[in-house]
């Protein structure tokens, strides 16, 4: 039963109820009222009363009988409409999935077809590799009976083919790398030559500086021989006060009217020189008077250092240089490398770069400020270790220089000891150098070292295959070697020649550079009879 008809129903009975109830108590009242003569009347009424009751209610089961029917028949027609659109719905999915299995069919057909291509493709294949094979073995085995042939009629092995082909092609590379090398070095030196020889020429023709020699060893002249005693003092005393207080050995000696002094430091030697000649003059010699006399002259070598170091400065135009430069710079008026005084040396050096920075069209006061300060690190390289390069690098970035000076100290050599020279101001304190060292007269090296640096030079040369004789010559700035002309020729030539300058960068020392000639004759002789 629809739910419209169950609620119908359900107020059908509420009414009949509700019905039955009213007429029930009406009855009651007229009982009580009456004292029950009018029960039938009562009776009548109600009984009317259901019957119209019932008849209403069997109205109303019909009326939602209808209406059920009716709910019913439209929900039918929803439901067959619902059903058929989903039927459509499916066959339409349905022709759908028909196309697509259609489609991978043909895909299938496609692809087995291929398939098919593909395998005979490979037999193919195939079939050319094994002919490729078998040609190709064929040709090896032609090769190999070629070679045979050609061995047979040669007289020569297939490495001994080889080899005389190496070496016919390393002949050619080379006589092809020497006239490389010689039109490079032409092309060059057109460049370069006029232009380096203008710089150096010109940088050594405005400088001229006069040469000092002083000794490490200080002699002291005395008025007359009775001075010794007095020097030395009783049981020595003097003597060791003298040494306490400067820290040099004195050496009083035979030698008439003069005594020795022995020390490392130079600015301390310097020191008691002064002093003993103060205590010489003056007669008063004694432990009390010493100690006085060594702090005075103290304070006059460090007065000297400084005047020395400003008027270094002074005469390079520098400015702004740490006072502790200055007087660092003042030291090495007492201090000789190979009898060439090291400040008059740093001065040279700093007028040398200044002439070849401006050739050069770089900053001259920088360059004169670093050729200057080059060799600060020997004032001081006996208290710290390092080579006197970094020494100076050190002090000199210490007081507050530039880091391009700096380095340009530490690379001047441009040895193991330091950094290589890198910055353009780096090569014009290195070359400023060279120059200062290598003039005629700057510095005397001992005779055993100056040989052995020879020996060792033309010890190289005599090395290389083909080299006759080697002569060392402008005191080991050139290497003539003399080849023989038989064993080597005119290519071989030029690329000894550097090979053997390579070998000498690698394996010699030597300041500047070395000229390194090979030299190659052929001489003609008959006698007329």
């Amino acid at each position: 039963m629809e739910p419209v008809t169950l609620i119908m129903v359900v107020i059908a009975l509420v009414l009949g109820l509700v019905v039955g109830s009213v007429l029930g108590t009406r009855s009651g009242k007229a009982k009580g009222s009456a004292g029950g003569a009018d029960a039938s009347l009562a009776e009548a009424e109600a009984e009317k009363v259901r019957t119209a009751a019932k008849a209403e209610v069997d109205a109303i089961k019909q009326a939602a009988e209808i209406d059920g029917k009716e709910a019913a028949r439209k929900r039918k027609s929803a439901l067959d409409d619902e059903l058929k659109q989903r039927r459509q719905e499916l066959g339409k999915r349905e022709e759908a999935i028909a196309q697509k299995e259609r489609d991978v069919a043909k895909q299938k057909q496609e692809a087995e077809r291929r398939l098919g291509d593909l395998d005979k493709k490979e037999k193919s294949v195939d079939g050319k590799i094994k002919q490729a094979d078998a040609s190709v073995e064929k040709a090896e085995a032609a090769q190999v009976e070629a070679r045979k042939k050609l061995e047979a009629i040669a007289g020569l092995s297939e490495a001994d083919a080889r080899k005389k082909l190496e070496d016919e092609v390393r002949g050619q590379a080379l006589q092809s790398a020497a006239v490389e090398i010689k039109r490079i070095e032409d092309e060059a030196a057109k460049e370069a030559t006029a232009r380096a020889k203008t710089i150096v020429a010109t940088a050594i023709q405005r400088f001229a500086s006069e040469f000092v020699h002083e000794r490490t060893v200080a002699v002291i002249p005395l008025p007359s021989d009775d001075l010794k005693g007095r020097l030395i003092g009783r049981e020595g005393r003097n003597v060791r006060a003298l040494e306490a207080a400067t820290g040099i050995d004195l050496i009083i000696d035979d030698t008439a009217e003069s005594i020795t002094i022995s020390c490392f430091n130079p600015v301390r030697r310097e020191i008691a020189r002064i002093a003993i000649s103060a205590l010489v003059a003056d007669g008063r010699i004694h432990p009390t008077r010493i100690e006085e006399v060594v702090r005075k002259a103290e304070k006059e070598v460090d007065k000297v250092c400084k005047e020395a170091g400003e008027q270094a400065v002074f005469d390079l135009g520098l400015h702004r240089v740490h006072p502790e430069l200055v007087r660092h710079l003042g030291r090495l008026k007492f201090r000789q490398s190979y009898a060439q005084n090291v400040l008059l040396h740093s001065i040279e050096v700093g007028y040398l770069s200044g002439l070849i920075a401006a050739e050069l069209d770089f900053n001259v006061k920088i360059a004169r400020r670093a050729g200057l300060l080059h060799d600060i690190g020997k004032a001081v390289d006996h208290e710290q270790e390092g080579s006197h390069g970094e020494v100076g690098a050190q002090l000199a970035r210490k007081h507050g220089e530039s880091p391009k000076v700096c380095q340009a100290i530490a690379a001047h050599h441009g040895d193991d000891t330091g950094p290589k020279p890198a910055a353009l101001l780096d090569h014009i304190v290195a070359a400023a150098n060279s120059l200062s060292a290598a003039r005629p007269g700057a510095r005397r090296e001992q005779l055993a070292s100056y040989i052995k640096r020879l020996e060792d030079l033309e010890a190289i040369c005599k090395r290389f295959t083909g080299v006759e004789r080697a002569y060392a010559l402008q005191a080991g700035r050139e290497i003539r070697v003399m080849v023989m002309n038989d064993q080597v020729d005119d290519a071989q030539a030029i690329v000894m020649s550097k090979e053997i300058a390579r070998s000498i960068e690698t394996e010699a020392t030597y300041p500047g550079q070395v000229r390194v000639v090979v030299v190659r004759e052929t001489r003609a002789s008959d006698y007329a009879r």
